[in-house]
């Protein structure tokens, strides 16, 4: 069991990375100081996340993961391919956070129906709250720049 709920802890840190490089790296792209500011914000976010992560995977003598997936690098990939062909408008950046933050949700609430101890469920559960208000905040900047653009 201890085994299973290391995968799933260290398959949620790979989410969390994902998630600190691809908000570092859409706020390095964003024209306005607010959504800088917000994606950084989430950024570290992410970061304390996967640091928790990390603790509980090293107090069940597991070792952790570090990085990211391979899917979220080659995200970060397209994102970088889309920045080198011209300004992209925070719209569109928040949009493709939204993306992101959509497949972290998903990841955590399937964690959710795996076999976890309370204690472990607990943190993941916490964590998953923070993943939804993350996503209500992109969302809701994103139809906020929507509406500016219109």
């Amino acid at each position: 069991m201890t085994t299973n709920v290391i995968a799933v802890l260290n398959g949620l840190i790979e989410t969390s990375k994902d998630g600190e490089r691809g908000f570092m790296k859409t706020a390095e792209d964003a024209n306005h100081t607010s959504v800088k500011d917000a994606l950084l914000e989430s950024a570290d976010r992410c970061t304390q996340g996967a640091r928790e992560l990390q603790d509980l995977v090293l107090k069940l003598g597991g070792k952790p993961e570090v990085g990211g997936s391979v899917a979220g690098a080659l995200h970060r990939g397209w994102l970088d391919v889309k920045s080198a062909v011209g300004s992209r408008a925070d719209h569109a950046i928040l949009a493709d956070c939204e993306k992101g933050e959509d497949a972290a949700k998903k990841r955590f609430h399937e964690a959710l129906g795996k076999d976890l101890p309370a204690d472990v469920r607990a943190v993941v559960e916490r964590l998953y709250h923070g993943v939804l208000q993350n996503h209500e905040r992109i969302r809701a900047m994103r139809d906020q720049y929507a509406a500016m653009k219109a």
